[in-house]
């Protein structure tokens, strides 16, 4: 773990370290999360409503183009039903998130975004029937994915961002999980609310 948030900050902070006349900012930001599971593990997946928190920090800016490094904390996973064994329950998966976003700004204030992401695996549960099991042992503990997105700043610092994360990587750990053609990848609509200090 403590290697984990090592990566995550240095990557949070590293863009910035190699242009030093480059001004930077720090901000926080919070929001909602409705993720989703895509692949052939259970009937179907119905997604899951939770929250993400974390901080960014912003450099590189010029007139239309800046970067912007995160360092997110983010409730994801799924409500599934299993027909053939008639049972339901909720995969909630939480994850540490480094995205690296390009904003191109189209306009003042208003900015399209895009970028990719590493999540660092940080718990895993299956809750179904009033119990809970770790499947964490089941997962990747590593998850990459490309977010594509828009965002919409203030004069004071506070701004508005809507999301979307597309995971590229088939979650599923095949050497303790052994299911023909199961597949696992995240996906996540955010819609956040944060503020440059």
């Amino acid at each position: 773990m403590k290697k984990l948030l090592l990566i995550a900050v240095l990557a949070l902070f590293s863009f910035n370290a190699l242009n030093a006349q480059s001004p930077f900012r720090i901000g926080v930001k919070a929001g909602v999360n409705f993720s989703d599971i895509t692949g052939e593990m259970v009937d179907s997946f119905n997604g899951r409503t939770a929250f993400h928190a974390g901080l960014m920090v912003e450099g590189f800016k010029c007139e239309k183009f800046a970067l912007q490094a995160e360092l997110v904390y983010s409730l994801q996973g799924s409500d599934y039903e299993e027909e053939e064994f008639d049972i339901s329950g909720t995969v909630k998966v939480d994850y540490l998130n480094i995205p690296i976003m390009g904003k191109y700004y189209v306009a003042e204030g208003f900015s399209l975004q895009a970028g990719p992401q590493i999540g660092f695996l940080l718990s895993a549960t299956d809750e179904f029937e009033g119990e809970e099991e770790d499947i964490k042992d089941f997962l990747k503990g590593t998850d990459f994915g490309v977010n594509f997105g828009l965002g919409y700043e203030l004069d004071n610092g506070l701004n508005f961002a809507a999301r979307y994360n597309v995971g590229l990587s088939d979650n599923l750990d095949t050497t303790e999980f052994e299911s023909e053609g199961a597949e696992y990848k995240n996906s996540v609509i955010q819609i956040s609310v944060g503020w440059f200090f």
